[in-house]
This record gives structure tokens, sequence and C-alpha cells, in this order.
């Protein structure tokens, strides 16, 4: 599933009237926040600071995140919302049969009870540590790598997944992990803020195990970070694992045992608790070997140091503030810049979200989403849907044969709004009231026998992944879908009062970014049905790819912090979004406006106002950490990138605002991307 976050929705209705403004937008005086732009900044020169430089300048993150901006004030206020709704399940009455509230209520009171946790120390990891400790071979480590009882990263990892080309079945996934830092960079760059970083890395591992009463603790902590560093170097590089052709190998057990030889297959599928599936897909195929190599000669005893120190790492949540607090100085504070941990009652509404998120949501949907935003988003996504018909019947370098499955593609896409039909059945799932360690324990046995539970079934296209309280949507190229959850389907990205070039331009941009993925440059490899497979014309392929091509060249010149670019290839997917949703968002601005001429509005024209609004959707401001971790990581790109990447592109932007071949954005006609203008 795509992980595009930051907006993806909120055009709440089909804008009846595009000339009438009725009173009071959240965002006077129609929509676009005047006082946050910044007028001594040329347009022409950085787009993204002369629509939001003002409000930048006064916006402070607050101390326990690591970026501020629309999307993360809209997260807020649903952490808010599921916390009122949590501390009411918490004082219900208590029923004998163990009701959703009753199970909300409790998980949420028991990871607020912190002196129990205290209490119990270490205890409850015992069984683990002991489990660990007992390993004498490195069979022995493969089935705690391949344990989701121990709850560590692994160099190879098992999962359960849609088959990308035979999306109606589920199947086993191998794909390749093991490292704690965010990407293969921050083991293996030479820059002086990635060793500092790794050093940092190093001292925490050695505090942590000492907290953990764990002997020669200095010395494990070496040891750990020389072995993620082997792992690192036979990492893919994170834009060749998008690639979704070469990250699809299926193999049956003994074809796979036949290639990577040297790892216990069986073994390990074993201690995953999956059954020996008569085919599996693997992602970074030719990594595999390898992998397998490094885990056969990386001594037990260092194994057991790695082991350990991942299953505290991992379980921290719900262990003692003390190995808490390191875990947050670390991986908050130093790798991303976050000043404070979370409150607890934050922390406790994330985690309930986490484990019992669809029952969570029934509640919020009843409380905050009304039905009728349910029918208006869908009436919108229709508009955008006749957008991108056009443009797909209307562009010059599309051959008929593929134009066709691309409209049978764009009417198949099914728009999934708000909630799921079919909530999710917790009855299984066992929840204490004061013990916060066996509520995680059992969240995660009981999620992951779910997923086990489905192998040989059909897939569930009914299923959401994400819930209705997350502020977040994504397309899901298997099932051809786009899904909004209820959380995002609100001010400030929708409001119903503003002018219609707001809101298509900052949250219809934003649907159309979402639409636009089954068309970038790996989702469009997926064809009406969600079936992984070439049904575009070679010659319809070389025109997208030299569109492609010419975006990530572009993307690679932008520079977030000193000697970290962003990348083109890495970001390529997302930057298609974000081009074709503002490209389509554009359009669908002007078949509403039938034919009128858009009124100015204190001085500023209806393609100004829609252009505006693109840009405040994504002001935002980060930690220079975090900045550095989305580079390298995401494949998203920064804001202020997404702002004039995508802008640069669009030709009305350039008459809307006067741009001169003297500016610094400014881009030739021919050298601008134009896959649906």
């Amino acid at each position: 599933m795509n992980k595009f976050w930051r907006v993806s929705i909120l055009l709440i209705g089909a804008l009846q009237s595009p000339f009438t403004l009725a009173d009071g937008p959240a965002i006077p005086p129609f929509g676009v926040e005047l006082n946050g732009r910044d007028l001594a900044v040329n347009p022409g020169a950085d787009f993204f600071e002369y629509a939001g430089g003002q409000w930048m300048k006064n916006a402070q993150i607050p101390a326990d995140r690591t970026s501020w901006g629309p999307f993360t004030a809209l997260a807020e206020a649903a952490t808010n919302n599921v916390h009122g709704i949590l501390e009411e399940a918490q004082k219900a009455p208590r029923t004998a049969n163990g009701s959703a509230t009753q199970k909300i209520g409790d998980y949420y009171a028991a990871f607020l009870n912190e002196a129990a946790i205290e209490k119990r120390g270490l205890a409850p990891m015992q069984p683990i540590l002991r489990r660990i400790q007992a390993a004498h071979s490195h069979t022995d480590v493969i089935k705690l790598l391949s344990s989701p009882e121990i709850g560590t990263p692994s160099p190879i990892n098992m999962r359960i997944t849609i088959d990308q080309k035979s999306p109606d079945r589920y199947i086993v996934a191998i794909y390749h992990g093991g490292l704690a830092l965010p990407d293969r960079d921050f083991y293996l760059r030479d820059d002086a803020q990635f060793k500092e970083t790794r050093q940092a890395y190093e001292k925490h591992i050695e505090r942590l195990l000492t907290l953990a009463h764990q002997p020669h603790a200095k010395e494990s902590a070496t040891k750990i970070v020389a072995l993620e560093t082997e792992i690192a170097k036979r990492h893919w590089p994170r834009a060749d694992r998008r690639d979704r052709e070469r990250t699809y190998n299926l193999r049956t057990l003994i074809a796979l045992s036949h290639d990577v030889p040297n790892f216990p297959w069986e073994q390990a599928l074993d201690a995953a608790g999956l059954p020996q599936a008569a085919e599996l897909v693997v992602s970074e195929l030719s990594a595999m070997e390898p992998l397998a190599e490094v885990i056969q000669k990386t001594p037990v005893d260092t194994w057991k140091a790695y082991l350990t120190y991942h299953a505290i790492r991992t379980h921290a949540s719900v262990l003692p503030k003390a190995i808490d607090n390191e875990v947050f100085a670390f991986y908050g504070h130093t790798l991303n810049g976050q000043q404070e941990q979370k409150a607890r009652w934050k922390r406790a509404v994330d985690a309930t979200n986490a484990s019992l998120g669809e029952a969570v949501g029934q509640v919020y949907v009843a409380r905050y989403f009304p039905p009728e935003s349910k029918a208006q988003m869908l009436e919108l996504v229709e508009n955008l849907r006749k957008a991108y018909a056009d443009r797909i019947e209307h562009n010059s370098w599309m051959t008929p044969e593929t134009k066709r499955v691309a409209l049978e593609k764009l009417t198949l896409f099914r728009p999934k709004i708000g909630y799921p039909d079919q909530w999710r059945d917790y009855s299984g799932l066992k929840v204490s009231r004061t013990d916060a360690f066996a509520n995680l324990k059992a969240s995660q046995r009981f999620e992951w026998h779910r997923e086990v539970a489905r192998l040989g079934k059909p897939t569930d296209r009914n299923e959401w992944g994400m819930t209705p309280q997350t502020v977040n949507a994504y397309y899901n190229s298997a099932y051809n879908e786009i899904v909004f959850p209820a959380a995002i389907l609100q001010p400030p990205f929708f409001d119903p009062k503003a002018d219609p070039a707001v809101n298509y331009g900052g949250i219809g941009g934003v649907i159309g970014h979402e639409m636009g993925h089954g068309f970038d440059d790996q989702g469009s490899k997926s064809d009406a049905h969600g079936v992984l497979h070439n049904w575009w014309t070679d010659s319809d392929v070389a025109a997208f790819k030299r569109f492609g091509d010419q975006l990530a060249l572009q993307y690679d010149q932008f520079e977030a912090l000193p000697g970290i670019k962003v990348n083109g290839r890495l970001t390529l997917g997302e930057n298609f979004g974000d081009l074709g949703g503002l490209t389509i968002g554009y359009l669908a601005y002007q078949q509403a406006l039938k034919g009128q001429k858009a009124p100015v509005l204190d001085g500023i024209t209806g393609d100004q106002r829609f252009f505006l609004a693109w840009a405040q959707v994504w002001r935002t401001v980060y930690k220079d950490q975090a900045l550095r971790n989305q580079v390298l990581s995401d494949p998203h790109s920064p804001a202020r990138f997404r702002v004039n990447g995508a802008i640069r592109n669009v030709d009305a932007w350039y008459d809307a605002f006067g741009i001169k071949p003297t500016d610094p954005l400014y881009l030739a006609p021919t050298d601008r991307v134009h896959p649906w203008q």
C-alpha cells in the first residue's frame, strides 16, 4: 500500500455554487491565509516561501513533535478526540463478556498504569531473554529471528501479503530487514553527521543493555553496530526497492532452498508459525544469499547480544521508565530532534489505536463523522475521475490500445470513504486491565494469527489498511482502490464555505494525487483488476519513461540540507502523484467554472487562489534531523519541494503569477513534464 499521508482528501462536496461565498469560512476572507504569505519573496524564486513564509516564520514545533503543519495539527486534534473516547471507555460499567468498549478502556488504562509497569520491572521480559540465552547454534538463532513472539527485526523477514500477480490470494512474502537506523546510508556514509549518529547509537545500545543488567554491554554494543553495518552493505538501495517487477520473485520452497541453500527455510517458516507454503514471493532476491552468509558467519554470541538489545528496545513502551526514556533519548531526540517524549496519555492513545483500532474507530465515526460527508466525498471523487478521463482521452502520447485499458482502470477505481462496511472482530483478543506488557503480547499474537489464518482463503477486498481515526490516505494497487479515512475528511483541508478555487487547489489536488498513483511509474504496472503485468504498448512505456527520467532529474537538484539532496528516483512515484494531482485538480476547477470567469477576490484571481491553496496545504516546518531522515528514507519529497517541484511543471502557474525566464523556478516549456496536461 502506498504510504501517502499528509492529506489525501477533504473536498467534501461538489461545490455547487462556484461564485457564491457563504459567510464564515474557517480562514477568512475566502479560505487562503493571506497573512501567512511572505510578499517580499518572488513567487518565481520560491513559491513555497511566497505562499507560506510568514506562517512558517511564526510556526512553533511542539516539544513532542519533529515537524508541524496543517497535517500534524489535524492529527493532534484526532488524538484529542480519541483521548476523550478512551477516558469515557475506561470509566464505563464493566461487563462479564468483555465488550469492545471495555477492551479499549482496559487497554488504555493498563498502558497508563506506570506504577504497575515499574513494579513488574523486567520480569515480563525474562521468558524472552531466557529463550535468547538458550541459543547454541545458528539454527537456534534463525528460529528466534523468525519468531513473532520474540519481536525483533531480522535480516530475512516473513509476512503475509496480497499476491500482486494474483490479487485474489494471500501469499508469504520474504524481504530483507534487520536495521534499526532509518536507512543503509546511516551505516555506510562517511559524512560527519552519520559518523556521529553511529557513535551515539553505539553508546545508546551500551546504556540500554546496562539498564537491563546485561553483561558486557560495551563490547556487545560494538558488535551489534558492526553486525548491522554488515547487514546494511547487503541491503538494496531504497530507490531500487520501489521497482514492483524487480521485487516480485515467485518461488517454490524447493526453488528458494536451491537459490539460497545457506538458510534453513523450513525451520524459519515453522518458527514463524507459517505453513510450508507451495509458493512464496521474495522481494530483494539477490540480497538473500549474502544475508544468509552474514547470519551463518556471525558468532552466535553476537546474535544473542543483537536479539537481546532489540527485544528490550521493541518492548520499551511497556517496560520501566528508565528503559523507555533511554529508547526515546536516542530514537526520538538524537535521531529525530524531538525535544520531549509524548505525554503518557498520548502514547496510550497511540497504543490502543494500534491494537484495537477499529473498535476505537466505531465510536470515533459515530461521534465525529456525519453521514453526509461520505456522500459529498463520493461526489467529489467522481468530479476528479471525470477530469482524469478527459486527460487520458486527450493526451497526445498514449496509444489508443493503452488509453482503452487506462480508462477501464479509471472506471473501476473503487473509493472507500470514512470507515469500513464491516468492522473487525476483536472477540478473540483478551485484554488485561492492569498488565500493559501482557496486552502488547496478546495483541501481537492475535494479529499474527489473524494474518496466518488468511493463507489459502480469498482476499478480503472490503478490509481497510488504516483506521477511521487515522489522518492519512492511500492507494492500493492490488485492489485498484483509493481509501480516505474519516479523520482527514474535515477542516482545515476542506471548508464548504471557502472559495471553490481554494478547495480544488488544496484538497482537490491531493485527491487527484491519490487517484494518480494508479498511473504513476509503479502503480501503472497493475491493470484495472489489480494484476501486476505490463498492459502498456512499448511506445507508451518509452514515452512515460521519458517523463519519469525528466522529473527524477529535476528533483535530484533539490538540496534539503547541506549535502543532503532529494533522491529523484526514490520519490518519483509521489512526485508523479503531486504533479498529476495538481494538474487534474486544476482541470476539475476549470470544469466547475462551466465557462464562466472566476471573480477576483481581494485582488487575487481564481487561478492564483488555486495555486496558493495547494502551497498552503503543504506548508511545514521540520527539525533538521527529521528532515534529513525523510530525505534518506521516505518516498515523499519534503514539503518545500512537493510545492515548488510540482507547480513549475504546470503552465497555468506561469500565467497566474507572471513567472519570467529569469526566475529561479522557471522551466522552459520544453523542459516541463506534462504527462496529463
